[in-house]
This record gives structure tokens, sequence and C-alpha cells, in this order.
């Protein structure tokens, strides 16, 4: 039994989907979402959908009952993830889970962001567990930048505090099938990914917009105030503006870089150009 956590979200639906592509079958699958409701599609194609509610323990052991493999797909709400974790973990630990995959970030040990402090710290909870582990530190989506082109399609300019740093940036859909390939195979036990692709700046993925688009589009590097004000004035939270901004710094010190080439053995081909997933967001932004 594989069971994938927050499944109705983005990336955990991803990860159901591939499974079911790669011919697990759906009764061999359990999506647990915290809200099951989002999931009842996959419920009517025989996948197994349960509540998991990290915040809820009690939720969570009748969702992991059962589970030989569990994707434990990171916590959203900062501030509160790092206690959501540890019932996370200890509800595997106790249900038996024979591993848990967890997605975490690049360099999780180095890594001096603000969002990566809750990362390193589950990392050492997981290894402190017992439970056989593997950890997907999930290089920078770009969907973080793709999926909100409107703006910069209707003025010319992304904004950003992050330099000329190299972002390892990968498409959901790889990452994805990277954590499918973990589930469906064995020999991950204790393994360590890194996983990235083919590194952009933020300057040459302004180009890229504007190739596909066809429209004048270019990045504008701002100082770290200049950027949280940017984003305060859009109506982003103070707290939430300065991750971001705090997220955008770690870029520029090559935070979400990675020479590695596990995401690209793992998926068993090159991961998704830059350009294809620029032109895909464009004809829906």
């Amino acid at each position: 039994m594989i069971t994938v956590t927050a499944a109705a979200g983005h990336l955990g639906r991803l990860v159901v989907e591939d499974l079911l592509q790669r011919g697990v079958p759906a009764g061999q699958i359990v999506a647990a979402a915290r809200n099951p409701a989002k999931a009842a599609d996959l419920a009517e194609r025989g996948v197994q959908v349960r509540e998991a509610d990290y915040s809820r323990p009690e939720t969570l052991a009748a969702a992991f009952a059962g589970t030989d493999k569990l994707l434990l797909i990171s916590g959203n709400e900062v501030g509160q993830r790092l206690q959501q974790h540890t019932n996370a973990v200890q509800a595997a630990a106790a249900a038996g889970v024979q591993l848990i995959a967890y997605t975490s970030t690049l360099r999780a040990e180095t890594n001096s962001t603000i969002l990566a402090e809750d990362h390193r710290t589950t990392e050492a909870m997981i290894r402190e567990s017992g439970v056989p582990y593997v950890f997907l530190r999930n290089g920078w989506y770009i969907e973080n930048t793709t999926d909100n082109l409107g703006a910069a399609l209707q003025y010319g300019t992304l904004a950003g505090s992050a330099g000329d740093g190299q972002i390892s940036g990968a498409t959901r859909a790889d990452l994805a099938a990277a954590a499918a390939v973990v589930l469906t195979s064995d020999g991950h036990d204790g393994a360590v990914y890194e996983l990235g692709g083919t590194p952009y700046t933020m300057t040459e993925l302004a180009a890229e917009v504007a190739t596909q688009s066809g429209k004048p589009v270019t990045y504008q590097n701002l100082p770290a105030d200049a950027y949280t004000e940017v984003l305060v004035g859009a109506g982003v939270p103070a707290p939430f503006a300065a991750l971001l901004v705090d997220s955008d710094l770690g870029i520029s010190r090559g935070e979400q870089f990675t020479p590695s080439t596990d995401l690209q053995r793992l998926i068993g081909r090159p991961s998704t150009p830059l350009a294809d997933a620029v032109a895909a967001a464009v004809k829906t932004a």
C-alpha cells in the first residue's frame, strides 16, 4: 500500500496520477487529504481517499493504517508545519510504515533560508524515528514563478531579489515522477536525492517569458526592502512577503542550485526544458 499525503494539492495529485500510469492498482493507493472532498474524483477511479490533517493527529492513524510506503509532502503552513511534521512522523512510526519519502529542500543541511529550517529539523526527526527513509530534496518549482505571470505580461517586469543566482528549477510533474519512481522501486532506503533541473537565472527566465509570449518582459532585481514593499503593496501579507524575500536572497547566494543529476537519473530522461515549462504557462496566463 502506497499513501500519498496532501493528495489534493498540486504535487500530491500529480504523484497519484503518475502511480496510476505506472500500473499501480488504484486500490493499493491511498490519497490522504485534509479535505477528502477535494479528492472525490480519485475515489471515483478506485483510489482509497482518507482524511489526513497534519494538525489533527487523530486523523493520521487511520489514514496511515496498512501503509507500506508513505510520501510525506511537507506542509505549507509556515510556523505550524514542524509540529505538523512531528505528528505525521509519529503516526507513521506507530502505523508500522516501512518507508517515509519526505519532500525536503535542496542542500537542507547547509541551506540558510528560513524555509529550510523546518526541513532540516524534519529530516533529523525522521532519521531518529527509526523508520527507513528517503529524502527527496526538491529544487525550486518552476511554477513558483510561472503560475503568476499575469502581472509580468501586463507590466513587462518580473521583480525579485534573486540577483544572478542560478536556480536548478524543475516542474512539479518532473518532481512527482521522481517520487513515483521511489515509491514503486527498491533500493532507495537511506538515500538523499538532490533534485534539480537545468539551471537558469531569473533574467533568463524573464527572457524566455518574452520569447514565448512575444511581449517585452525583463527581470528587475531589487534590494530586499524594495522587493518587500512591492509584495506587500500587491497584497501579500507581511510575514509571507518576508519569507519570499528571504528565499530570493537564498537564490542569490546559490542555495537553489545543485550540480546533481539525481532527478534525471530517477525519471530516466532529461528534466523538462525551461522553454517548454514557460510556453505551457504562457498559454494559460
